[in-house]
């Protein structure tokens, strides 16, 4: 276009194309243009300007458009200039010209991305604060292929596409604009216009760091992280950590709704931390686990339909709170990990959901890109950039946030085609299957980055169906996740308990199935949040019986969980026996504690977790099957289980009784003779049972009971365990 100037004007198909906001490459229009002869043209487009000027010279307005073009000199046009206009008869505002820069983001950066290998995407993408070709200010870039045209909007031009439209690198489909003299704070979106259809659309940016409070939808500038990391300890350790041998007790929470200050608002990270570290550490939980704090606009979805995978929600405080967050839990040896959602997203209209008027982030077909089952939209694990996006956002936040692991949601409904779905509304792989083969190769190559990059790290999959070593290394073909949720524990043994105890010796199966397939996969014993809500009632309610029961039951459930192979995790609230469903809305009701009964839960949780960590057997072999041993699994008659976990030279043995009839006198086989005393009775008065049990050592006996050649006899509380060690 050099000698566009001959031709200027409105009618000029380029200069078209432009005024109309259908330009892709307005930097082939816009800035400054050599001529020839030693002269360059500038052409600025500013709509609601009156007058602009370069320096001393005044821009001619290009016929009655919002063009605005100068013939000068080159040297009197240097490469970078500013641009002074007057929109009315105040003051004139004088700005770098943006459209006088080169382009900002390197060209093997974006062939990366494009690869499905860039996985530090936010260091490219979204608004960064950058200091190009001497000036100060903020380069913009999103990948949007099917788009005719992309704007950065915002603020500080009025939210007017017109103003800041972005260059198209190529081929690649980004598109990127540097804007100078911009910095932290700035709102903004970005604004593009479909190529097919020319469908205007208005989007917050996929990998913003930062959000506007909800129901406001803008994206934010975040400033640089100013947090001063105090856990190099915590890292350093952690990156040497035997997790497969360690104990792991896990307290999952939604930050919103664990405590409320005295108007009833959500504590912010700072307070939270404030509040709940303490606690955690009383209660002796290693790890806390946060519902998804990714950006999300729905309150009642708890995060679980997110719209920023870069974003930490506006709702709690800034990023910087988070990290303040992270590292408070660090300094007092607790572990973080993050509930992370990359399976779906929900179709709000400034989310993802067909970002530049097609089918970018989700599968086009809608019988692989729509949920059936919660309205939302799911990722095409097909699409390189997708892949891109994906794994920088799971870096990022274990890098740039320190948190230790990843419980990664709804794996099931991203490995399997026909996931909620019916005959013919789902399509086969290449294979006939019903495996979505890209899916499975996303988490392979999630697991195996998070583990090479960030040492120590966990990934936890929530995956609730027999695919085949999900938590086996990916060189072993498996999924290469650290654990796995064992949701089929879960399921039978809250059936078995709400069952009435008359019934249990007909459904003993439910309650000591779990061992056969126990270290099939590294589980993790979930009581999660998932069992609390729509309907479900409480841990609590769930029990049968009356109401000392239903405790007893409850403190039963507990000590099998504590105690049986695997990692732990308890929603909150559970601990304090719970009697009504989990309410988003409001604090846990923390008056509970008044009751001596729910007392006596939170103490039953504390002291299970201070046995855990501090008896060998009940942790180290928790994935191993030379860690576990029944003694009785068969008596379904007296509804009765009794098995040792083993550590080495060291055991411990765990009875427990499944019926309100205390067995007096009942012979127990032990692995080795000697005294042996009970370390927990989850009847114990201090936990508000009956207090029925063995106070003193019980001397083995040459009896031979259950294999052993030894054996003891005990008292077998009402609906109670029993934890027993060598004296």
């Amino acid at each position: 276009m050099d000698d566009m100037h001959v031709t200027d004007s409105p009618d000029h198909p380029d200069i078209a194309r432009l005024l109309a906001g259908r330009h892709h490459d307005p930097f082939s229009v816009l800035g400054r243009h050599p001529i020839g002869a030693g002269r360059v043209v500038v052409r600025a487009w500013l709509p609601g300007a009156l007058r602009v000027r370069l320096d001393d010279r005044e821009l001619t307005r290009l016929g009655g458009t919002e063009l605005f073009t100068l013939l000068a000199p080159a040297e009197a046009v240097p490469a970078r200039y500013r641009l002074s206009w007057q929109t009315g008869e105040g003051d004139w505002l004088t700005h770098w010209d943006p459209y006088a820069f080169p382009p900002v983001l390197e060209e093997a950066e974006l062939a990366r991305f494009n690869a499905g290998a860039h996985v530090q995407a936010w260091r490219m993408l979204g608004a960064r604060e950058v200091c190009h070709e001497g000036v100060d200010g903020l380069v913009f870039a999103t990948w949007a292929p099917e788009a005719e045209r992309v704007s950065v909007v915002g603020d500080f031009n009025a939210w007017d596409g017109r103003r800041h439209p972005m260059r198209v690198r190529g081929a690649t489909g980004v598109w990127e604009l540097f804007i100078p003299e911009l910095g932290e704070g700035t709102l903004y979106k970005f604004e593009l216009s479909n190529r097919q259809t020319h469908t205007l659309l208005l989007k917050a940016d996929p990998y913003a760091r930062a959000a506007e409070l909800r129901p406001a939808t803008a994206s934010v500038v975040a400033p640089a992280p100013a947090h001063v990391w105090q856990d190099e300890a915590w890292m350093a350790s952690r990156a040497q950590w035997n997790w497969l041998h360690a104990p792991m007790s896990v307290y999952e929470l939604h930050a919103g709704a664990w405590r409320r200050d005295a108007e009833g608002r959500p504590l912010d990270y700072r307070q939270l931390a404030e509040a709940l570290v303490p606690y955690v550490s009383e209660l002796g939980f290693t790890h806390i686990e946060l519902l998804p704090i990714t950006e999300y606009p729905f309150d009642d979805s708890w995060g679980y339909q997110p719209t920023g995978l870069f974003a930490p929600t506006r709702r709690y405080g800034s990023p910087d709170d988070l990290r303040w967050f992270v590292d408070r839990c660090h300094a007092a040896g607790i572990g973080v990990l993050l509930d992370w959602v990359p399976g779906h997203f929900p179709r709000d209209a400034h989310g993802l959901a067909r970002f530049d008027g097609s089918a970018l982030y989700e599968y086009a077909d809608p019988r692989k890109g729509e949920h059936p089952d919660w309205g939302t939209l799911v990722f095409n694990y097909d699409r390189r950039e997708v892949v891109s996006f994906l794994l920088s956002s799971a870096l990022y936040w274990l890098q740039e946030f320190h948190f230790d692991g990843l419980r990664v949601d709804a794996v099931a409904s991203m490995l399997y085609l026909d996931y909620s779905r019916g005959p013919g509304e789902w399509a086969p792989n290449v294979h006939g299957g019903n495996e979505n083969l890209e899916a499975v190769r996303f988490l392979r190559q999630l697991n195996e980055l998070t583990h090479r990059e960030v040492p120590g790290s966990l990934t936890i999959a929530e995956e609730s169906t027999a695919w085949p070593k999900v938590s086996r290394p990916v060189w072993d073909g498996g999924l290469g996740f650290s654990m796995k949720w064992n949701m089929g524990w879960m399921h039978d043994t809250l059936k078995y308990l709400a069952m009435d105890p008359v019934h249990r010796r007909h459904h003993h199966g439910l309650i000591n199935f779990a061992a056969l397939y126990a270290f099939s996969e590294n589980f993790v014993l979930p009581l999660s949040h998932d069992e609390v809500v729509h309907g479900k009632g409480s841990l609590l309610g769930k029990m049968a019986g009356d109401r000392w029961q239903r405790f007893a039951n409850l403190r039963l459930l507990y000590t099998l969980q504590w105690t049986f192979p695997g990692k732990k995790l308890l929603f909150m609230g559970g601990e304090l026996g719970q009697p009504g469903e989990w309410d988003h809305r409001r604090g846990l009701p923390w008056s509970l504690l008044d009751d001596p009964a729910h007392a006596g839960i939170q103490r039953l949780v504390r002291d299970l977790n201070r046995l855990y960590r501090g008896l060998e057997p009940l942790h180290r072999n928790d994935f191993d099957p030379h860690g576990f041993a029944w003694l009785s699994w068969d008596d379904a008659l007296q509804s009765t289980l009794a098995f040792q976990r083993i550590s080495g030279a060291s055991r411990v043995v765990v009875v427990l009784n499944f019926t309100p009839v205390p067995r007096h006198d009942w012979r127990l086989g032990v692995p080795s003779p000697g005294a042996w005393r009970e370390c927990l009775n989850s009847d114990s008065r201090f936990y508000g049972g009956s207090d029925l049990g063995n106070p003193e050592p019980l001397m083995s006996e040459p009896v031979a009971a259950h294999g052993c050649a030894q054996s003891i006899r005990l008292t077998l509380p009402p609906l109670g365990a029993l934890v027993l060690q060598q004296a």
